[in-house]
């Protein structure tokens, strides 16, 4: 049988199209003489006859970008897309600036450097959005004479 309809006849058993198909150098003489479908089988089992593997997507960029984003870079201000409060929702934004304040105050009276009554007092105001930050609400008790 010529060799293209052996390909042709591979390709069909392999499931890959016919550019895929390989035959073996040493094997040449037993693959033309093939007759039947079931000749090419037994090569394909023996090897004589194989298919190329698919190539796929290389991922080498795509891995070294992650690599550089773990370590922070590529969120410069050329690749934000969308407004702050797209990026980071208003609630999100909310709760990281209360926790924060809420933990430095709890770390002020574990340390015995602000009384309860004033821990009272600048926790609600830190409910209320009297603080920007930690800094806001730090001056505030510094200013206010709330710290030992």
């Amino acid at each position: 049988m010529a060799m293209n309809s052996v390909r042709r006849i591979a390709s069909g058993i392999l499931g890959v199209g016919e550019s895929k198909v390989r035959f073996r150098q040493d094997s040449l003489s037993r693959i033309s003489e093939a007759l039947t479908r079931e000749d090419v089988r037994a090569l394909v089992k023996d090897g004589a006859i194989f298919a190329l593997k698919p190539r796929g997507v290389s991922r080498v960029r795509g891995n070294s970008k992650r690599t550089q984003m773990r370590k922070g870079r590529r969120f410069g201000p050329g690749s934000k897309r969308g407004t702050p409060s797209a990026r980071k929702g208003s609630k999100e934004a909310w709760m990281q600036k209360v926790r924060a304040q809420r933990r430095y105050l709890f770390g002020l009276v574990e340390s015995g450097k602000i009384s309860r009554e004033a821990f009272r007092k600048s926790y609600l105001m830190v409910k209320g959005n009297a603080f920007k930050g930690v800094k806001m609400l730090e001056t505030h008790l510094r200013d206010s004479k709330l710290l030992k």
